[in-house]
């Protein structure tokens, strides 16, 4: 991450086009953990599997943070601010997961499109952010466009949606992750964004150690299925660690609801997943969806508000 800022400083970019650039690595790498979420739901606690997570991803995080800027006894004052936000994210990811077990994979994604809408309203009540007609505008488009995506240009399927049992765990879970991206820039007083990373991670083990003791130490560890420890490394490593820095790194500098924008890229990105994975490409009407979200984009990277 700091090699990739020494990149994007020699190349002049802002701090604004930095944010966008870390957000769109975010979305990629956000999109590998739906599928393999769904594969490995049913086989773990997800209350464990999500404490496993927090304390990898923190391991990684504070190795990486000790590093670099180093770990200040003055970057951990006031240290309820890591325990709010890690527990606000702890509750996003149980719920995820708990969400999978029943939900659909196509109306979960569906699900996780309202949460940029979400964030604006948070940003609104705890910065006073305020969404200008042309960002509105650009979160309209990116929802459509990603709804197009989700459900693979059906008009039926899009018709039909239900919300089940599992989608409105989701959805509360969705709220929380709404929740954390205003709160972040609210609650950072100047620590590095690894360093604050690091210590909203050891929070939120720590609150998910105690929630999920029983199911902890149930666990046949040894006697997990190997799909479940590659999700375990990917949603530890690349979908937490290496996301929640690039997250901390954006909500320093875009609205909250432009860094929650970048959800509606998840469902294309995913597309390019299965196409690397040899799974053919989508329909031309599917890429109309595609090309939605990359118009929105392009609306909030033009957005006539500079901050």
């Amino acid at each position: 991450m700091l090699r990739s800022e020494s990149r994007a400083q020699a190349l002049g970019l802002s701090e604004v086009h930095r944010g966008h650039l870390a957000m769109l690595l975010f979305s990629a790498l956000v999109a590998g953990s739906f599928s393999l979420g769904a594969m490995i739901a049913n086989e773990i606690s997800p209350a464990a599997l999500n404490a496993a997570r927090f304390v990898l991803a923190g391991t990684l995080i504070g190795a990486a943070a000790a590093l670099g800027p180093g770990l200040k006894p003055a970057h951990f004052r006031a240290p309820w601010r890591y325990l709010l936000l890690g527990g606000v994210f702890s509750i996003y990811f149980v719920l995820m997961f708990y969400g999978l077990k029943t939900a659909n994979p196509v109306s979960a994604a569906a699900v996780f499109t309202l949460t940029p809408a979400l964030s604006g309203v948070f940003g609104w009540l705890l910065l006073r952010q305020v969404t200008t007609p042309r960002m509105a505008l650009a979160l309209a488009i990116g929802g459509a466009g990603a709804l197009w995506v989700i459900f693979r240009a059906d008009l039926d399927a899009l018709l039909a949606f239900e919300i089940g049992h599992g989608e409105v765990v989701y959805f509360w879970g969705c709220v929380a992750h709404a929740l954390y991206t205003p709160m972040v820039r609210k609650l950072n007083r100047g620590e590095p964004a690894l360093v604050f990373t690091f210590g909203m991670l050891v929070a939120g083990a720590l609150v998910l150690i105690v929630f999920a003791w029983r199911d902890l130490v149930a666990t046949d560890w040894a006697g997990l299925p190997p799909i479940v420890w590659i999700g375990l490394v990917y949603v530890s490593v690349f979908a937490s660690a290496c996301t929640f820095v690039l997250l901390q790194f954006a909500t320093l500098r875009l609205p909250s609801a432009k860094v929650m924008a970048y959800t509606y890229l998840v469902p294309s990105w995913v597309i390019l997943w299965e196409i690397a994975l040899g799974r053919g490409w989508p329909s031309g009407l599917i890429l109309l969806g595609i090309g939605l979200t990359i118009v929105a984009l392009w609306l909030l990277l033009k957005d006539e508000e500079r901050h």
